[in-house]
Protein backbone atom coordinates (compact mmCIF):
# COMPACT_ATOMS: atom_id res chain seq x y z
CA UNK A 1 0.00 0.00 0.00
CA UNK A 2 2.69 2.17 -1.24
CA UNK A 3 2.58 5.20 -3.32
CA UNK A 4 3.75 8.44 -4.52
CA UNK A 5 4.43 12.23 -4.75
CA UNK A 6 6.77 14.10 -3.02
CA UNK A 7 6.09 17.62 -1.70
CA UNK A 8 8.45 20.24 -2.85
CA UNK A 9 8.64 23.66 -2.64
CA UNK A 10 6.34 26.02 -3.86
CA UNK A 11 7.09 27.03 -7.94
CA UNK A 12 6.80 31.16 -7.26
CA UNK A 13 6.32 32.91 -4.62
CA UNK A 14 5.08 36.60 -4.20
CA UNK A 15 7.86 38.78 -2.62
CA UNK A 16 5.89 40.88 0.55
CA UNK A 17 6.34 43.84 -1.50
CA UNK A 18 4.09 42.77 -4.03
CA UNK A 19 1.64 41.95 -1.25
CA UNK A 20 -1.62 43.96 -1.74
CA UNK A 21 -0.51 45.28 -4.64
CA UNK A 22 -1.58 45.51 -8.24
CA UNK A 23 1.58 43.22 -8.95
CA UNK A 24 -0.37 40.21 -7.07
CA UNK A 25 -2.68 39.33 -9.90
CA UNK A 26 -0.01 39.89 -12.34
CA UNK A 27 1.97 37.24 -10.27
CA UNK A 28 -0.23 34.85 -9.97
CA UNK A 29 -0.94 35.10 -13.52
CA UNK A 30 2.50 34.83 -13.81
CA UNK A 31 2.45 31.39 -11.87
CA UNK A 32 -0.79 30.00 -13.63
CA UNK A 33 1.55 30.27 -16.96
CA UNK A 34 4.10 28.65 -15.64
CA UNK A 35 2.06 25.83 -14.80
CA UNK A 36 0.55 25.66 -17.76
CA UNK A 37 3.50 25.89 -19.66
CA UNK A 38 4.31 23.13 -17.59
CA UNK A 39 1.66 21.18 -18.14
CA UNK A 40 2.59 21.54 -21.60
CA UNK A 41 6.02 20.10 -21.53
CA UNK A 42 5.27 17.46 -19.67
CA UNK A 43 2.27 16.66 -22.04
CA UNK A 44 4.48 16.81 -24.81
CA UNK A 45 7.20 14.30 -23.16
CA UNK A 46 5.19 11.96 -22.18
CA UNK A 47 3.28 11.80 -25.63
CA UNK A 48 7.01 10.78 -27.12
CA UNK A 49 7.25 7.91 -24.20
CA UNK A 50 3.75 6.62 -25.22
CA UNK A 51 4.77 7.01 -28.51
CA UNK A 52 8.23 4.97 -28.29
CA UNK A 53 6.28 2.08 -26.01
CA UNK A 54 3.53 1.74 -29.08
CA UNK A 55 1.18 2.37 -25.98
CA UNK A 56 -2.41 4.56 -26.53
CA UNK A 57 -3.55 6.80 -24.46
CA UNK A 58 -4.77 9.86 -23.83
CA UNK A 59 -3.56 13.12 -21.88
CA UNK A 60 -5.05 15.59 -19.81
CA UNK A 61 -3.22 18.71 -18.62
CA UNK A 62 -4.94 20.65 -15.65
CA UNK A 63 -3.73 22.79 -13.29
CA UNK A 64 -4.89 22.08 -9.13
CA UNK A 65 -3.94 23.31 -6.14
CA UNK A 66 -1.15 25.54 -7.15
CA UNK A 67 0.70 22.86 -9.25
CA UNK A 68 -0.01 21.33 -13.35
CA UNK A 69 -1.24 17.95 -13.10
CA UNK A 70 -1.27 15.72 -15.96
CA UNK A 71 -3.04 11.86 -16.35
CA UNK A 72 -2.59 9.67 -18.65
CA UNK A 73 -6.34 7.48 -19.19
CA UNK A 74 -7.11 5.18 -21.93
CA UNK A 75 -4.76 2.48 -23.18
CA UNK A 76 -4.90 -1.25 -22.25
CA UNK A 77 -1.27 -0.94 -21.33
CA UNK A 78 -1.40 2.11 -19.12
CA UNK A 79 -1.16 -0.55 -15.73
CA UNK A 80 2.74 -0.96 -16.88
CA UNK A 81 3.57 2.24 -16.14
CA UNK A 82 1.35 1.96 -12.84
CA UNK A 83 3.46 -1.05 -11.66
CA UNK A 84 3.27 -2.62 -8.38
CA UNK A 85 2.24 0.24 -5.89
CA UNK A 86 3.00 2.85 -8.09
CA UNK A 87 6.28 2.69 -8.19
CA UNK A 88 6.49 3.03 -11.82
CA UNK A 89 4.40 5.86 -11.77
CA UNK A 90 6.88 7.65 -9.26
CA UNK A 91 9.80 7.35 -11.27
CA UNK A 92 8.03 8.76 -14.54
CA UNK A 93 6.19 11.34 -12.16
CA UNK A 94 10.07 12.39 -11.34
CA UNK A 95 11.49 12.22 -14.94
CA UNK A 96 9.03 14.24 -16.15
CA UNK A 97 9.87 16.99 -13.51
CA UNK A 98 12.95 16.76 -14.69
CA UNK A 99 12.23 17.27 -18.34
CA UNK A 100 10.07 20.40 -17.25
CA UNK A 101 12.79 21.53 -14.99
CA UNK A 102 15.38 21.01 -17.97
CA UNK A 103 13.16 23.83 -20.18
CA UNK A 104 12.11 25.95 -17.95
CA UNK A 105 15.04 26.02 -15.43
CA UNK A 106 12.81 25.75 -12.66
CA UNK A 107 11.67 22.66 -10.13
CA UNK A 108 8.52 21.09 -11.00
CA UNK A 109 5.36 20.14 -8.51
CA UNK A 110 3.86 18.13 -10.88
CA UNK A 111 1.74 15.87 -10.43
CA UNK A 112 1.39 12.58 -12.51
CA UNK A 113 -1.78 10.27 -12.80
CA UNK A 114 -1.84 7.19 -14.77
CA UNK A 115 -5.31 5.41 -15.89
CA UNK A 116 -6.67 7.37 -12.41
CA UNK A 117 -4.36 5.16 -9.92
CA UNK A 118 -3.37 8.25 -8.13
CA UNK A 119 -7.44 9.29 -7.92
CA UNK A 120 -8.30 5.61 -6.68
CA UNK A 121 -5.29 5.32 -3.99
CA UNK A 122 -6.18 8.52 -2.81
CA UNK A 123 -9.96 7.61 -1.63
CA UNK A 124 -8.26 4.45 -0.20
CA UNK A 125 -5.96 6.31 1.82
CA UNK A 126 -8.60 9.17 2.70
CA UNK A 127 -10.69 6.12 3.83
CA UNK A 128 -7.73 4.38 6.02
CA UNK A 129 -7.26 7.63 7.39
CA UNK A 130 -10.68 8.34 9.13
CA UNK A 131 -11.25 5.11 10.20
CA UNK A 132 -8.16 4.49 11.94
CA UNK A 133 -8.69 7.88 13.18
CA UNK A 134 -12.35 7.40 14.63
CA UNK A 135 -10.64 3.82 16.39
CA UNK A 136 -8.15 6.28 18.03
CA UNK A 137 -10.94 8.56 19.02
CA UNK A 138 -12.86 5.07 20.43
CA UNK A 139 -10.10 3.73 22.19
CA UNK A 140 -8.63 6.55 23.28
CA UNK A 141 -4.87 4.82 22.33
CA UNK A 142 -2.75 6.12 19.41
CA UNK A 143 -2.43 4.42 15.81
CA UNK A 144 0.86 3.63 13.71
CA UNK A 145 0.49 3.19 9.97
CA UNK A 146 2.74 1.12 8.02
CA UNK A 147 5.53 3.51 6.21
CA UNK A 148 4.17 5.72 3.06
CA UNK A 149 5.09 7.85 0.77
CA UNK A 150 4.79 12.08 1.41
CA UNK A 151 2.14 11.68 -1.02
CA UNK A 152 0.11 9.11 1.04
CA UNK A 153 1.10 10.67 4.54
CA UNK A 154 -0.24 13.92 3.28
CA UNK A 155 -3.66 12.48 2.08
CA UNK A 156 -4.13 10.68 5.39
CA UNK A 157 -2.84 13.70 7.45
CA UNK A 158 -5.92 15.62 5.82
CA UNK A 159 -7.97 12.93 6.28
CA UNK A 160 -7.42 13.08 10.10
CA UNK A 161 -7.79 16.28 10.19
CA UNK A 162 -11.08 16.12 9.67
CA UNK A 163 -11.85 13.87 12.45
CA UNK A 164 -12.80 15.28 15.87
CA UNK A 165 -10.47 14.63 19.01
CA UNK A 166 -7.05 13.36 17.32
CA UNK A 167 -4.11 14.49 15.71
CA UNK A 168 -1.46 13.08 13.35
CA UNK A 169 2.19 13.33 12.99
CA UNK A 170 5.05 11.70 10.87
CA UNK A 171 7.68 9.77 12.59
CA UNK A 172 10.84 7.88 11.27
CA UNK A 173 12.90 8.90 8.33
CA UNK A 174 12.40 7.68 4.47
CA UNK A 175 11.29 5.51 3.28
CA UNK A 176 10.48 4.12 6.58
CA UNK A 177 8.42 7.62 7.71
CA UNK A 178 5.14 6.55 8.95
CA UNK A 179 1.77 8.74 10.34
CA UNK A 180 1.19 7.87 14.10
CA UNK A 181 -2.22 8.91 14.97
CA UNK A 182 -2.89 10.30 18.59
CA UNK A 183 -6.15 10.59 21.14
CA UNK A 184 -6.72 14.36 21.88
CA UNK A 185 -5.87 15.31 25.46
Amino acid sequence: MSETLQATDDVEASTPAEAGTEAEPQSQSKTEDLLVQEGDIAGDYLERLLDLLDYDGDIDLDVEGGRAVVSIDGGEDLSKLVGPRGNVLESLQELTRLAVQQETGVRSRLMLDIAQWRAGRRAELAELGRTTAEKVVAAGERARLHPMTPFERKVVHDAVAAVAGVHSESEGEEPQRRVIIFPKS
